[in-house]
């Protein structure tokens, strides 16, 4: 502000401010601020014209500076506003890890500020969405009114993709199945459940560990199961694959009343001790008895039994197995294992 005495003619001081010091936005200073004042001439009289040093932060300081020439004065008036302090800065998560320190889908990060002389402008925020790092790191800042600004970084650990699983399989058992899989490197546990489950839930969660099998026992011959394993990670990602299974008894293969165009391999579970089996096979009426020394029999497609010639036609065959110990000629059997059926299609 420039002010003349009344009456002031040209021949009144001119008072000029000299400033050194960086300014920075909206008319703020952002270091320490020096004013001295410069005159056009000679002054015969001088008031709050010495030289002055902001060192503090301010919303506003005024200094005025006032000479007199040949019974002439003016009066110059400045006002400094000086913030040199960047805003605190704070990281405003949308949410906390997803599991064990990982987050495993997309993250928005946000800052905020605080400022206490020009106040905040504004924050960034980030929205991070992969890809996978267990060292990701996004960058953040505020920036103050004055053009201060505050710039940090939030490093977390990123993995939104599922481990990898296969080679799911299942092999059946005397009322058992055998669960085996293979997994990726980067799967940290193995679930398994099973529809129905145990004790009349519709589902239960049957296994969880780091094996790469499972069997499982107990099973209701003839009844449907169905076997989730699922693989997780430490992100908690999962790989799920499923197989369905028909529950056998001894007799393994085939399956109860499969359907088949080739003559089957039978095959039963072994019996502790059994020496031999016999085998017996049933279309209408006793059709093969045979004596195998394992637990199993190569059906072919025709055969002899007691003098007459059988070829496996098309229909509903039906086996039992019995164990046996000793010789042969010895005839001592024990409890029968089973029956089965299967149907040879046209």
């Amino acid at each position: 502000m420039f002010v003349l005495s009344p009456g002031a003619s040209a021949s009144a001081p001119v008072i000029t401010p000299v400033i050194f010091g960086t300014l920075g936005t909206n008319g703020w200073y952002i270091t320490n601020v020096t004013v001295n004042w410069t005159f056009d001439g000679p002054v015969e009289d001088t008031t709050g014209c010495d030289a002055k040093t902001i060192s503090a932060d301010t919303p506003g300081i005024t200094y005025t500076c006032s000479a007199t020439r040949d019974g002439f004065t003016t009066v110059v008036t400045k006002t400094f506003k000086v913030d040199k302090t960047a805003p605190a800065i704070s990281t405003v998560l949308e949410r906390g890890a997803d599991a064990n320190g990982w987050y495993n889908r997309p993250l928005t990060v946000a800052w905020t500020g605080a400022d206490a002389t020009s106040g905040v402008d504004g924050c960034s925020s980030v929205r991070y969405s992969g890809p996978d790092n267990a060292l990701a790191a996004v960058p953040g800042s505020c920036r103050d009114k004055a053009g201060n600004e505050t710039r940090t970084a939030f490093s977390f650990k990123y993995d939104a993709t599922a481990p990898t699983l296969f080679a799911v399989t299942a092999q059946q058992g005397n009322r058992s199945t055998q669960l085996t899989w293979r997994k990726s490197s980067d799967t940290s546990v193995i679930e398994v459940f099973r529809v129905p489950g145990r004790n009349g839930q519709g589902e239960s969660g049957i296994y969880r560990g780091t094996a790469t099998g499972f069997r499982d026992s107990g099973l209701a011959v003839g009844r449907r199961y169905q076997y989730r394993v699922i693989g997780v990670d430490d992100a908690n990602n999962r790989a799920e694959e499923r197989v369905n299974v028909l529950a056998t008894g001894a007799l393994l293969a085939p399956l109860p009343a499969a359907r088949l165009k080739a003559p089957p391999t039978l095959t039963w579970a072994p019996v502790k001790g059994a020496s031999y089996y016999n085998l017996q096979l049933i279309r209408g009426r006793k059709v093969l008895s045979v004596w195998p020394t394992g637990p199993h029999f190569r059906l072919r497609r025709t055969w002899t039994y007691l003098g007459r010639r059988y070829r496996l036609r098309p229909g509903t065959y039906r086996w039992y197995v019995w164990p046996g110990f000793g010789q042969i000629s010895d005839a001592r059997y024990g409890r029968l294992l089973g029956s089965s059926t299967f149907v040879v299609s046209g």
